[in-house]
């Protein structure tokens, strides 16, 4: 690697700023402090693994602090970060993102040939808004970053150890966990769901959940997550009515009793909540008008000021009801990256700096309450907030919505396991048309093969075979959980959208093949699985030494055995006919 000299360029500021530059193994660093005239303390020294560093740098308070650094873009492949959205090289020109407890998280990775990582960084700020602009540098080829947020002290952390990029990021959120209360995610967070939204929309009622959970436990879900719909008996999607969070009066008139009739079918109850919202036709809307940050007339919604006491004070109460009267397991708590945007407005009694703040004094009030009635209590949140702020105030967090996307609920999941820290990672829901075959109900299952699987269908309209599908790959990754939802993660080819995802635990080893490649089988194992969600049915292992001799099983798509036998393998190679949303199981 090449040290850079910095060459003048930086963010405009427009204020008094005092600079220091630093080396960190190879690379040179420049750190500002921005209007003070005092330059930065500045401190870096090597973090663990051979190639990693942290730098810290302090200032006196009501300063803000810049940290610049560039590399030479050779060899980069692909730029990763958890917003998913895009894994191509943006320019340094593009408009710069921003992370904080409400939106996203303070990392990225720019990854070389082999999935290398060329350089990741991640910065110590879990709740405070944290500016980050990156990208390749037309004029030059290099690729730089800046980051930037209020003092006294930014810690950056700096990985230039050539491992898998995946690696460097599992690292990254490892350090962030360092900083955080330890936090005990119950069993019950990793186990499948069935989630009321795509299957009812907002027309439903608490018998039509009732038949659903009836249905759907037997297949194997153990957690029932009813969305929007509860809390109003209109049928339009519009969050007019949201803030008050009081049960329909015709499609829930008795939510106690309705609750404890899933319960009884041995199913979790989560209920939905949009916690910044006060919908213009809510009781809610009225009592808290002083305390809002903007009005979404697309939405017919308000979003509340979560640094007001006032709404706090609200929020907590009618969302913990849901677990105090009603008897509900958890919630599904919703739409918290609305706050990460531009306020129109503010409350008079805002009593903290930054809206992000504010979310940190909500969350926290609502997990003390939600805890004090129940220890154990589920707490879903999805992707888009999902940095390390979020991690002591949840249980689970879910990719962005994608229907009928296998693609992306597999990219986002795979995101979402290198930044999600001890949080269980679940599915957009998984759904699809009465029609679909159950090869590809497989396929959409083998997607999310690495995380919590959520589904929403019409459980009563499926075919014999298409409940079949199900029950098999929930059975499947009920049967290994530890290894696909807990073992080292390791998404292969971000810049192909992860053709091949592998994950590792002690000597068991699984592979989701989504595209027609080999799958190379390294390090020592007893248990290899293979998910075969591509069209191609032939599928090729390149082993590091001959394994010897294996027994070998292949299913199709329903868990039918297609294939069984002992088999020598005194080859590096096997290739093998596995079927299409079929599983093959070697053991040695």
């Amino acid at each position: 690697m090449t040290a850079l000299t910095w060459d003048g360029s930086a963010p405009p500021s427009g204020r008094t700023e005092t600079s220091r530059t630093v080396d960190a193994g190879a690379l040179r660093l420049r750190v500002t402090a921005v209007g003070s005239a005092e330059p930065p303390e500045v401190a870096v020294a090597p973090h663990g693994a051979p190639g990693v560093f942290l730098l810290r740098a302090g200032c006196a308070p009501g300063v803000r602090l810049r940290v610049e650094w560039r590399l030479p873009c050779t060899g980069a492949t692909a730029y990763w970060t958890p917003t998913t959205d895009s894994r191509w090289l943006p320019p340094s020109w593009a408009q710069p993102r921003e992370a904080s407890l409400p939106k996203g998280a303070p990392v990225g990775s720019l990854v070389g040939p082999r999935d290398a990582a060329l350089c990741t960084f991640a910065v110590g700020e879990a709740v405070r808004p944290v500016t980050i602009g990156e990208g390749a540098v037309e004029e030059t080829g290099a690729f730089s970053w800046w980051v930037e947020h209020d003092g006294p002290e930014l810690r950056l952390l700096l990985d230039l150890s050539g491992r898998h990029f995946a690696d460097t990021v599992r690292a990254a959120a490892a350090w962030w966990a360092g900083a955080q209360p330890p936090r005990t995610v119950p069993a019950a967070a990793f186990e499948p769901v069935f989630c009321t939204w795509y299957a009812l929309h907002l027309a439903m009622t608490a018998d039509d959940v009732e038949k659903l959970a009836a249905l759907a436990a037997p297949l194997g879900f153990r957690n029932l997550i009813v969305d929007d719909g509860w809390q109003t008996d209109e049928r339009s999607r519009s969050y007019a009515t949201t803030g008050d969070w009081r049960p329909a009066p015709e499609g829930f008139p008795d939510l106690p009793g309705h609750i404890a009739r899933v319960r009884a079918l041995g199913l979790n109850y989560l209920l939905w909540y949009a916690i910044p919202f006060a919908g213009v036709r809510s009781a809610a809307a009225g009592e808290l008008a002083e305390h809002t940050l903007a009005h979404l007339p697309q939405l017919e919604t308000w979003v509340l000021d979560p640094r007001s006491p006032t709404v706090r004070a609200h929020q907590v109460a009618r969302l913990a009801a849901a677990v105090e009267e009603y008897g509900a397991d958890g919630l599904k708590v919703d739409f918290v990256d609305t706050f990460a945007r531009p306020a129109d407005s503010a409350s008079p009694e805002a009593d903290c700096p930054t809206v992000a703040e504010g979310v940190h004094r909500l969350l926290a009030e609502l997990d003390a309450r939600l805890r004090a009635a129940r220890p154990e209590v589920l707490v879903e949140h999805r992707q888009g907030y999902v940095g390390p702020g979020l991690w002591p105030y949840a249980t689970m967090v879910r990719a962005t919505d994608c229907p009928h996307n296998a693609a992306e609920n597999r990219v986002r999941t795979a995101d979402l396991r290198l930044t999600a820290g001890p949080l269980a990672v679940h599915a957009d829901p998984l759904t699809w048309h009465p029609e679909e075959s159950p090869e590809q109900i497989a396929v959409l299952l083998q997607s999310v093969l690495f995380a919590t699987a959520q589904v929403s269908v019409d459980l009563a309209a499926q075919s014999e075979e298409q409940l079949a599908a199900l029950r098999f790959w929930l059975a499947v990754m009920d049967e290994h959980r530890d290894l696909l939802q807990r073992g080292g993660l390791r998404p292969h080819r971000p810049d192909l959208g992860y053709p091949v995802i592998e994950a590792r635990s002690e000597r068991a080893l699984a592979f989701g093949r989504y595209a027609p490649i080999p799958l190379r089988v390294t390090g020592d194992w007893e248990l290899l699985l293979v998910a075969n969600a591509d069209q191609d049915t032939l599928v090729r292992l390149d082993f590091e030494r001959p394994p010897g001799t294996v027994s070998l099983v292949v299913r199709d798509c329903l868990g039918a055995v297609v294939t069984e036998a002992e088999v020598p393998v005194d080859r590096t190679e096997l290739s093998l006919d596995v079927p299409t949303g079929g599983l093959l199981t070697l053991r040695r």
